[in-house]
């Protein structure tokens, strides 16, 4: 392993692996589980397919987890809340320091997720980069493999998952965040393209984030690590 890197260690499945003799590296180790894994799983946040990731940088995450030690001192009373708040913060800023994603981009891409929430057709976008409908079919169809309209309805329903499962918005907030102003229709939307309706798709959110304890309070500036030297 060349750090910086993340390892998704999946129950159940054994692994093995040891940091670069040249140059070693400092671990730290994050526990979770329950109904929520599933969504970030599928939002592409949690890759147990490709258990090893090469990053571009390590200190977002190395921050996020500072917080979620800062978090999970004995007695705090909001300590799943914020824990499972930390672990999604964490989750974020590994997915953004992924080494394989550019941060340019294809720009026709970028422009379409940065307006996904505004209530834009199709041919407003397309007029937006000088283009006709068709061209920016053929050019998010190259980019995503999908039609405009279906990109950027999965962004929408995206966010409005991230949302739902890590946020106590009601309905109608959400739905106005991700460009929906009747609430309604983004909830006939959302039952229809996800299988469930939005209420029951955060009551199947797990808030918790389950993890053993130690005897020792985690110092929030320096968190426990485990640090990996080649001998």
């Amino acid at each position: 392993m060349t750090a910086p890197a993340v390892l998704w260690l999946t129950p159940g499945v054994p692994h093995h692996y040891a940091p670069d003799p040249a140059t070693g590296w400092d671990e730290s180790f994050v526990d979770f589980a329950g109904p929520a894994t599933a969504t970030y799983a599928e939002l592409g946040y949690i890759e147990p397919d490709r258990p090893v990731v090469p990053l571009s940088e390590a200190s977002p995450a190395r921050a996020a987890v500072g917080r979620i030690a800062r978090a999970a001192r004995r007695g705090n009373p909001l300590l799943e809340l914020e824990t499972a708040a930390a672990v999604h913060e964490l989750l974020v800023a590994l997915r953004r320091a992924r080494a394989d994603t550019s941060p340019d981009g294809d720009p026709v891409l970028q422009a379409l997720a940065r307006d996904a929430f505004q209530p834009l057709t199709v041919a407003e976008h397309a007029a937006r980069h000088g283009m006709t409908p068709a061209e920016l079919r053929t050019a998010v169809r190259r980019g995503a493999g999908c039609s405009p309209k279906d990109y950027l309805l999965g962004i929408r329903l995206g966010r409005a998952k991230e949302l739902l499962a890590a946020t106590d918005l009601p309905v109608a907030a959400v739905a106005r965040r991700v460009g929906y102003d009747d609430p309604a229709y983004f909830s006939r939307l959302f039952t229809r393209r996800v299988g469930t309706a939005p209420i029951r798709f955060r009551e199947q959110q797990g808030r918790t984030v389950p993890g053993g304890w130690s005897n020792r309070i985690p110092d929030p500036d320096h968190p426990p690590m485990i640090t990996a030297r080649p001998s």
